[in-house]
């Protein structure tokens, strides 16, 4: 049943358009009620939709879902997913299809296997292949990954990042955003914003009004922009205006960050404390700034309630209320529904939002406008819930990590990698028979990956050793150091943020996550040292935010930055990537470096 187009919102009911104001995460369902311990927290993946969901789905017209890596089994199994769950919203009073939304920028943050999709190297590599081929990537990825999107019945992704990174030290950023310089970030959102719309996939610019200059992860706390505001009109907003000025993006994503120079008003956390309003939750930045001054008259959605810039200062339900106070449509993962027990808590925060709403402390207008919103933005892109799934199937099958996605991924990654120092002509590495490299990696399977491409791709048979930074043993490692003909170290800083591993549950999973890597750096910077003192031929790279070159450049002859290790083949036989194969064709001389840095490190940018 298709959407029915001639109603207009101020025609829904108050509950309708509540429920379209909602966007549910069904990442894990159990059918029993437990504890919730963190023993014996829900982990059962939705791969399949239960009833209890979709009836959810229908009571309720759901506006959208969210999906996570854990619902993706297979092709053919998320185009069913996603068909059942438009049907449930078929079965509802409204029959409004499902926003269908899921975080696919490319490069670290892909929700699809990367064996079955085609994920990219990310936008800091899109940054660095600028000079030579200007918006072309920019371009052609979003594309790729908009066809792939749309073939399993995806019509929303939360891309372009377009926060503009000047911090070194940005722990969720980094790799995620172009580069330091607004009007590139600018110029390459744009493109993408044009290529995944262009193509039926409506986006989500991220993180309104910037999460580029943050030391927090707002997935762990509550970060906090110091910018006056000329700066954040310098820095933060000009890639949002630009884009909503020449491309109207369908949505725009709010960041949990604290600017205390565009709202400086207070409100009272859950545990007493008194502290400034996120933007998530302010009217003035939200509604003042972004819809009356910045013009933006389309969907304006929360990054995930449940981060913990959010929910340690705030109860879910209250959560809500703010950000629909702000002037927010959408609130994301607004509540979690892991089982039955959480399907009586959206019944009360329905019923408390209508009463929000009877009381006067939600505005009924800006509620229906709000609702008009998303269902003129359901209607713009033509969504539907009829499909035939057979055929669905069959073209996603087909369209998926298909040959000419490939190819577009491979010259991104080769477009991307830059030289950045090449003393004593050591780069191209000239190999012949028995030379001995020996590479060091954050752990083996990278170590494999890049021996595997640098065999592929000469023509001698080289020895090969390898250190992984996850564990090795000093004396052994200390002896292949200084029987080695040439040592390639690779590096990847910072750690990996929530929203890359997945989001928050996987935080809950293992809390120590993002301190495991901590020691590799000083063992990384003992074992360039100990190669500089036995002097051999050393190429350092940069395997994410190029940052890290600072810190181990200085022991290195020549330095490349890659700005991605993500692995796509994993097998008995093969260990491979992009990025990897990349490297190893400029390392061996068969492809020269022709990206630039598109952040400063040591005072050097050469983009």
């Amino acid at each position: 049943m298709p959407m029915k187009s001639t109603f207009a919102a101020t025609n829904l009911t108050l509950e309708q358009q509540l429920g379209q104001k909602l966007m549910l995460d069904f990442r894990y369902y159990c059918e029993q009620d437990s504890e919730n311990t963190p023993q014996q927290k829900c982990r059962n993946a939705v791969t399949k939709l239960p009833d209890d969901l979709a009836k959810v789905i229908t009571k309720h017209n759901i506006g959208g879902v969210i999906l996570f890596a854990e619902n993706i089994d297979s092709i053919s199994q998320i185009v069913k997913l996603n068909n059942a769950m438009q049907q449930a919203a078929a079965k509802s009073s409204l029959g409004a299809p499902l926003f269908i939304s899921i975080d696919q920028e490319g490069g670290r943050v892909a929700r699809i296997p990367r064996d079955v999709a085609t994920s990219f190297t990310g936008n800091m590599s899109i940054g660095a292949s600028y000079k030579v081929h200007g918006t072309k990537f920019a371009t052609e990825s979003a594309q790729v990954i908009a066809e792939e999107l749309k073939a399993v019945g995806v019509n929303v992704n939360y891309a372009p990042t377009v926060d503009v990174n000047m911090n070194p030290d940005n722990p969720v950023i980094n790799v995620r955003s172009y580069g330091e310089d607004p009007t590139l970030v600018s110029i390459l959102g744009g493109a993408q914003v044009a290529g995944f719309e262009g193509n039926g996939v409506i986006t989500s610019l991220k993180h309104f009004p910037g999460h580029g200059d943050t030391n927090v992860d707002s997935h762990t706390g509550l970060p906090k922009v110091m910018h006056d505001k000329e700066t954040i009109w310098e820095k933060d907003l000009p890639p949002f205006q630009s884009i909503i000025k020449n491309q109207n993006p369908g949505m725009i994503m709010t960041a949990h960050i604290q600017y205390p120079a565009l709202d400086s008003s207070t409100f009272v956390s859950k545990d007493g404390k008194t502290m400034i309003k996120p933007a998530t939750m302010s009217h003035k930045i939200i509604t003042e700034l972004l819809r009356d001054e910045m013009g933006y008259q389309g969907v304006v959605i929360t990054d995930a309630l449940d981060m913990a810039g959010i929910s340690h200062f705030f109860e879910p339900i209250e959560a809500v209320v703010n950000t629909f106070a702000a002037g927010v449509d959408i609130a994301l993962m607004p509540i979690e529904i892991r089982s039955p027990k959480d399907l009586a808590v959206l019944d009360q925060l329905i019923t408390r939002l209508v009463s929000e709403v009877k009381k006067g402390n939600l505005n009924a207008d800006e509620v229906a406008t709000s609702a008009q919103r998303i269902i003129n933005l359901k209607s713009k892109f033509k969504l539907t819930t009829e499909l035939n799934e057979s055929l669905a199937m069959q073209k996603a099958q087909l369209i998926l990590g298909d040959e000419s996605h490939r190819k577009v991924e491979a010259e991104l990654a080769l477009a991307a990698i830059t030289e950045v120092k090449n003393d004593k002509n050591t780069l191209p590495i000239k190999l012949s028979a028995n030379t001995k490299v020996h590479i060091i990696m954050p752990d083996t399977r990278k170590c494999i990956a890049l021996q595997q491409a640098m065999q592929e791709h000469t023509q001698q048979q080289v020895s090969f050793s390898c250190t992984s930074l996850q564990g090795f043993e000093p004396i052994a490692t200390l002896k292949a150091l200084n029987e080695a003909d040439v040592i390639i170290a690779g590096n990847a800083s910072p750690n990996q943020s929530a929203v890359e591993v997945g989001g928050m549950d996987d935080l809950s999973d293992n809390p120590n996550f993002a301190i495991a890597k901590a020691d590799q750096g000083p063992a990384l910077e003992k074992l360039l040292q100990q190669a500089q003192l036995a002097d051999k031929k050393t190429v350092f790279v940069s395997l994410r935010a190029p940052y890290d070159i600072a810190t181990f450049g200085q022991y290195a002859d020549a330095i490349l930055a890659t700005y991605a290790y993500n692995i796509d083949v994993d097998n008995d036989v093969k260990v491979a990537g992009p990025a990897f194969t990349a490297l190893a064709k400029v390392l061996v001389g068969e492809k020269p470096a022709q990206g630039t840095l598109p952040v400063t490190v040591n005072g050097i940018n050469n983009n």
